[in-house]
This record gives structure tokens, sequence and C-alpha cells, in this order.
């Protein structure tokens, strides 16, 4: 099993290629997850807007289901919009300090 350390070092080598994957909106170090329930096994988590059958994709925009020996986990989360807009839009400033 591998630490999140390493997850992360991994996660950072291939970022630029996992997202320009189809479908593919986001990237984060997690947990694996087996039928809903989360494992103790830390993963690469590849969030996609939507999942489909590896039948639909191309070759090239197929998530592997390791890289470097850590364990991905495609997880479907839609789309995703800037919070900063949807603050705007609800009326809310946003100040960072």
């Amino acid at each position: 099993m591998n630490s999140m350390e390493t997850v992360r070092i991994v996660k950072e080598r291939h970022s630029t290629e996992l997202l320009n994957k189809a479908n593919v909106v986001g990237l984060t170090v997690g947990y694996k997850k087996r039928g809903g329930a989360r494992t103790e096994n830390p993963s690469l988590v590849v969030m996609v807007r939507r999942k489909v059958a590896i039948s639909e994709l191309e070759r090239e925009d197929i998530v592997p289901p390791e890289i470097e020996t850590v364990v991905t986990d495609v997880e479907e989360v839609g789309d995703i919009r800037a919070i900063i807009r949807t603050l705007e839009r609800s009326g809310y400033r946003l100040r960072i300090l």
C-alpha cells in the first residue's frame, strides 16, 4: 500500500497527462472506494463529468487502474464551477486575506 505522500508525488507527475483526457475535470488524493464505501487504500482520485463504459472511450482517454503502483479511482462529479462565480450570483462578496 502506498503512502499519501507517494500518491501526491504521482499526482503531480501525471496531472497534465490526466487532465488532458476527455471527460476529466479534476484530480485529488484520497482513498479508493468500493461499492460506495471508502477503503483504507490511498489512491489518486480522477474526477470525471460522467462515468462511461470503457468501450465508449478512445484509447488515449482511458484512465489506467494504476499509475506507478498507485491505484486510481474514477469518481463522477459532474461539471465543476468556480465558487467565486456562484457567490457573485448569490449576491455575496468574497474577500481573500
